[in-house]
């Protein structure tokens, strides 16, 4: 996909904080060109994938580049970047997505794990680019909320789970990030009760990849929690737990916050994430 050229936001360490650094729109900025890689039969969006686009035109190189994963309120986890075109005419853009090496369970156990690579071909048109709509919404500048995800025929957008199956924990917050939690006791996720933590935006539950994340059962050293694909729990965060139960006290600790770049509206989010418990 692709849309006028876009300023965000990435992540980096200063001086033992995290911060944001804006991405400026430069002059020679063509669009914003967009990929997200899902599975096609049950629509999870696939974090962790790691994706190049080439662009050509002619059969010459036009632009080359790893692109940012992102958050976007509209569009959810993607993958973007601005890019610089020729002008108006016909390119290809070939996008290339790394092997997935997160553990994944159920029918997804195996899959994912090949890089893979696939062209689309596309006609790029100032004017039709001058006429996507857009809205500034000065009169909610500094308010908490969010704009509604747009919804896309054939592509979907990363949502969280609305519940998730097991036992559930709770529920907690921290950094403007949601957790729900709950005890799985299933044979694919091994002999032992699974913790899962799913993290979600608070207005629209879309799924946030990118922590570095552990939990204490019980006042217990911190247990480190794997990002992992499940088709029932979606993307998540987990580890089996011998001694956790539905009673267990679980305190969640973001060793790492979200390690991707942020569109409008989530500049400021995710950054400092205190320690939460499960309510």
């Amino acid at each position: 996909m692709y849309s006028y050229p876009h300023r965000f936001w990435t992540i980096e360490k200063e001086n033992g904080e995290y911060v944001t650094n804006q991405v400026k729109i430069r002059q020679e900025d063509s669009v914003h060109l967009m990929a997200i890689p899902w599975d096609g039969e049950t629509g999870t969006v696939l974090p962790n994938t790691g994706l190049s686009v080439e662009i050509t035109r002619d059969g010459e190189l036009v632009s080359e580049e790893v692109i940012y994963p992102m958050l976007s309120q509209r569009m959810g986890f993607h993958y973007g970047a601005n890019f610089s075109l020729d002008g108006d005419g016909t390119y290809d853009v070939t996008a290339s997505a790394g092997g997935v090496s997160i553990p994944r369970y159920g029918s997804f156990e195996g899959m994912f794990g090949s890089a893979a690579e696939t062209t689309v071909t596309f006609e790029f048109s100032e004017r039709e680019l001058n006429d996507i709509p857009y809205q500034l919404l000065r009169d909610k500048q500094g308010q908490r909320g969010a704009v509604k995800p747009m919804e896309m025929e054939m592509i979907p957008t990363g949502y969280a789970p609305d519940s998730l199956p097991g036992t559930p924990l709770g529920r907690g917050t921290s950094g403007d990030a949601v957790f729900l939690g709950s005890v799985v006791e299933a044979e694919r996720f091994g002999s032992g009760p699974y913790l899962a933590l799913s993290a979600r935006t608070p207005h629209n539950g879309l799924v946030i990849p990118g922590i570095a994340l552990s939990a204490s059962i019980d006042g217990s050293d911190p247990v480190e929690l794997s990002p992992a694909l499940d088709p029932e729990l979606n993307f998540h965060y987990g580890a089996t737990v011998d001694d956790l139960s539905a009673d267990s006290a679980v305190e969640g600790t973001v060793d790492v916050p979200p390690q991707v770049a942020r569109h409008e509206g989530y500049e400021t989010a995710f950054l400092v994430m205190p320690t939460f418990g499960l309510e």
